[in-house]
């Protein structure tokens, strides 16, 4: 049963290479193997930003404007710097 490593994480990896320098090639990988299945899957659930939600938010209105477009690479939006700076800055990507 051949273990493809590429897929493995690092601490699989290292499980994996204990069982074989204690148990031996064979045993080792049945074992892993049996190991690997039993183990649950886990689910990746993508953590939403609130600033970028109440950003996409305030912009919906603009959605259906024809003369709003922010182009290809789009804009990135900063908090302004220097000194009595208040708001944001909005400049062009890329």
């Amino acid at each position: 049963m051949a273990i493809n490593e590429n897929k493995l994480t690092k601490g699989q990896i290292r499980k994996l290479n204990a069982l074989r320098k204690s148990l031996g090639d064979k045993i080792a990988d049945k074992a892993f193997a049996q190991w690997l299945k039993s183990q649950p899957a886990k689910a990746v659930a993508t953590k939403s930003d609130p600033v970028a939600e109440k950003l996409v938010a305030a912009m919906a209105s603009l959605s259906k404007d024809k003369a709003f477009n922010l182009g290809r690479k789009g804009y990135v939006v900063k908090r302004a710097k220097g000194k009595g700076a208040k708001g944001f800055v909005a400049e062009k990507a890329g």
